[in-house]
């Protein structure tokens, strides 16, 4: 299968300053790209991604951004726009995850999930599409395992995610010709948080999962350039990254 070169073109990857985000603006960086990331509340980590964007020889750009307000995605598109004078590709990564107890779950945690993980992508993406139409672009976003399976201590993190990915198949109708649309659906993704509490739930994950280990962000970026350099008549679709924890 061919694969188109990322040279020339560029990116922005929202919540790309650490974890998956981060390993995402690499990939694309090594595929030749210049990556513009936005992030919120952690400008070390999106100064460090810039950094090693910039080391592979990329122009990188850190944009504050909260994909919840419509100022905010404009200001932040705009700004990449007028940095790189063209937007290839739109990585819809910021999101959030919660749990609770659904018999106790408030309106006020249902909405702080829904307004970063559904609707943050939507305001991006119509911000966006523009110049993405204008360069024949592409959009992934980041969904979830947790959006095709019932998550019961995470209703409302499963629910934002199930929205997104028939988010991704709407957008994929009403952008095309000029757009294609897909999304990635990562299962249990290793990222050490320093606790032996994470260290026993990833234990737990990888002892389930047929792979017999949990997915490495690596896998993640892998998937996205999969949708960001293959063949752009691909379009609508969900891609589970789990080592087959969802046939479980």
């Amino acid at each position: 299968m061919a694969t188109e070169s990322l040279v020339g073109k560029s990116a922005l990857v929202t919540g790309g300053a650490k974890r998956i985000g981060r390993g995402i603006a690499v990939a694309l960086a090594q595929a030749g790209a210049d990556v513009a990331i936005s992030y919120r509340n952690s400008p070390a980590e999106a100064a460090e991604t810039v950094r090693q964007v910039e080391v592979l020889g990329r122009h990188a750009l850190a944009v504050e951004c909260d994909v919840r307000s419509e100022a905010s995605v404009r200001a932040a598109v705009a700004g990449v726009a007028a940095r790189f004078g063209r937007l290839d590709l739109l990585v819809n990564n910021a999101a959030v995850f919660a749990s609770a107890p659904l018999d106790s779950l408030t309106t006020a945690a249902w909405d702080e999930v829904f307004e970063t993980n559904a609707r943050g992508p939507f305001l991006v993406a119509r911000e966006a599409l523009p110049h993405l139409r204008a360069a024949a672009g592409r959009i992934v976003n980041l969904g979830s395992l947790g959006g095709l399976h019932p998550w019961a201590r995470h209703a409302h993190y499963s629910s934002s995610k199930a929205a997104l990915h028939m988010l991704t198949k709407t957008m994929a109708k009403a952008f095309a010709p000029e757009v294609s649309v897909n999304c990635v659906a990562p299962g249990a993704i290793e990222i050490d948080d320093g606790t032996a509490r994470g260290a026993d739930q990833a234990a737990r994950f990888a002892a389930k999962t047929p792979m017999r280990r949990n997915g490495a962000v690596e896998d993640v970026a892998a998937a996205v350039l999969f949708f960001a350099t293959g063949p752009s008549f691909i379009t609508g679709q969900i891609l589970v990254v789990d080592g087959g924890l969802g046939l479980v």
